[in-house]
C-alpha cells in the first residue's frame, strides 16, 4: 500500500513515499522509499527541488517556476522519472496524506477529503492564514495530479481535542466559548508520534506514563501528555501563543497590543508582521530566527545574542513547569525537532531547573542520529532525544482509516 505525503507550507513542500503493504506498528520508524522538498525562498523567480530515494544520493535541482502547482507536478514527475524513480507509473499511489495545520472544532480525527472538509479547511484560513491555504493549494494540486486517489486530512489540532475544558477555554466573555475561540494546539502529529516513540523506548505502556513533550523548531511548543492523551499545550486559538520561537513572540500581554495602537498608530498587519516575523529570537538577537546563528554571534560576545537565548531558555523553563503541573507528576522529558532534536546547550540550560525532580542529564552530551536516552543512568526522570517522524505518522494515520 503506497501512500504519498504531502507537508505542504507557506515557502517550502515536503513529501515522502511510505510502503504500508506490511502495515506499521504504532510508534515505529517509518522509512520512506523517496523523498522530496522544494524550497521557494532559494532565489527570487525560481524553486529549489530536492529529491532521493532510499539509501540513493539526493539529487538537487533548480528550476524556473514560481508557480505551486507547477513545482510540484515537477516534484511528483521525480517517483516515475530520473535518479531517484522508485515507481512505474504514478497510479501505484493509493492513497495521498496530508498534514493540515488547523482543523478547528470540526475535525478531531483524520478525516477523508471531501467538497466539505476543503471549505471547511478553507473556513479555518484566518485561524492560520500561513499554512491552511498551503494545505489547500497542495490538496487541489494533487487532486489535478493524481485524479481521484482517496486524499486524507491530519489535523494538528486533533492531538488536543482531548484536552479538559479547564485548559482549552480563555478567561475571557462567554461569548467567545459560543464562538469557538479557544485554546486548540498545534503540532498534534508531532506531539502524538514523539510520545508513542518514547514509551516504545521506555519499554512500558503508554497508558502509564506521564510526559512532558518539547517540540522546538522554527514554531516550538509543548504538550503535557498523560496516558497517551494531550491534557494541556502552550499553543493555544493560533500557533503564535505561548513559547517564545525563531520569529513568533510567543506570549505577550495583550496590553501591549492596545499600547502600540494608541500610543503609535498601529494596526492589525503591522501588528500582525510584528508578533509574527520580527519577534523571537530574530528579533531580539537583530540578527537571525536560526539558533545555531544566534548561539554563534553569543559565544562572539554579542549581548543582544546572549539576551534571546537567556529570554528563550527562560521562557521554556518556566512553560515546562506549567506543563509539569498539569502532569501531576514526570516521567520522562522529550525534545524533539529541528532545535530539540540538535541543541546539547539547549537539552542542558533547559533540564537544570528541575534537579529537584531528580532529573539529572549524562555529562556527554551530543548529537545523535538514531533516538537516544541523555538522562543520566541514576536520574529518576529519563530524557529522551527522537526525531520527530510526522510524515510517517501521516502515512500510519492513512493507512488506518482507509482499512
Amino acid at each position: 500500500m503506497k501512500i504519498f505525503v504531502l507537508n505542504a507550507g507557506s515557502s517550502s513542500h515536503k513529501s515522502c513515499l511510505f510502503d504500508l503493504s506490511q502495515g506499521n506498528a504504532i510508534g515505529q520508524i517509518n522509512r520512506p522509499l523517496w523523498q522530496a522538498a522544494l524550497d521557494w525562498t532559494h532565489a527570487e523567480g525560481s524553486v529549489e527541488l530536492t529529491a532521493s530515494k532510499s539509501g540513493g544520493e539526493a539529487v538537487t535541482q533548480v528550476l524556473p517556476l514560481t508557480d505551486k502547482a507547477e513545482g510540484l507536478q515537477a516534484l511528483v514527475q521525480t517517483l516515475v522519472q530520473g535518479p531517484t524513480k522508485v515507481l512505474d507509473d504514478l497510479s501505484e499511489i493509493v492513497a495521498v496524506g496530508h498534514r493540515v495545520v488547523h482543523g478547528g472544532r470540526d475535525y478531531q480525527q483524520p478525516v477523508v477529503i471531501d467538497a466539505g472538509v476543503k471549505e471547511t479547511i478553507r473556513q479555518l484560513i484566518s485561524l492560520a492564514p500561513a499554512h491552511n491555504l498551503a494545505n489547500l493549494q497542495g490538496i487541489e494540486a494533487m487532486e489535478h495530479l493524481l485524479g481521484e486517489v482517496p486524499q486524507v486530512a491530519v489535523f494538528d489540532t486533533a492531538f488536543h481535542a482531548s484536552m479538559p475544558e479547564a485548559a482549552a477555554t480563555y478567561p475571557g466573555p462567554y461569548d467567545w466559548v459560543e464562538q469557538g475561540i479557544r485554546r486548540y494546539g498545534f503540532h498534534g502529529i508531532s506531539h502524538q508520534y514523539v510520545a508513542q516513540r518514547a514509551a516504545q523506548m521506555l519499554g512500558q505502556n503508554l497508558e502509564d506514563l506521564k510526559m512532558l513533550t518539547c517540540h522546538l523548531g522554527n514554531g516550538c511548543s509543548l504538550a503535557a501528555v498523560k496516558g497517551g492523551i494531550s491534557v494541556d499545550t502552550t499553543m493555544g486559538f493560533t500557533p503564535l501563543d505561548g513559547l517564545m520561537m525563531g520569529s513568533r513572540s510567543g506570549s505577550v500581554d495583550p496590553g501591549i497590543l492596545i499600547y502600540l495602537m494608541r500610543q503609535e498608530g498601529c494596526g492589525v498587519d503591522h501588528l500582525d508582521h510584528l508578533l509574527n516575523k520580527t519577534s523571537g529570537l530574530k528579533g531580539l538577537s537583530g540578527l537571525s530566527n536560526d539558533l545555531r546563528v544566534v548561539v554563534e554571534a553569543m559565544e562572539q560576545g554579542n549581548t543582544q545574542a546572549q539576551l534571546a537565548v537567556d529570554v528563550f531558555i527562560h521562557r521554556l523553563r518556566r512553560e515546562m513547569g506549567s506543563m509539569i503541573a498539569s502532569l501531576g507528576g514526570l516521567d520522562a522529558v522529550v525534545f524533539t525537532a529541528g532545535i530539540g532534536e540538535n541543541s546539547p546547550l539547549v537539552w542542558q540550560r533547559a533540564c537544570e531547573g528541575f534537579d529537584f525532580l531528580g532529573l539529572k542529564l549524562k555529562d556527554d552530551l551530543e548529537r545523535a542520529k538514531d533516538d537516544q536516552d541523555i538522562a543520566a543512568a541514576d536520574s529518576r526522570v529519563r530524557v529522551l532525544v527522537i526525531h520527530t517522524q510526522e510524515e510517517g505518522a501521516i502515512a500510519q494515520a492513512c493507512h488506518a482509516l482507509l482499512q
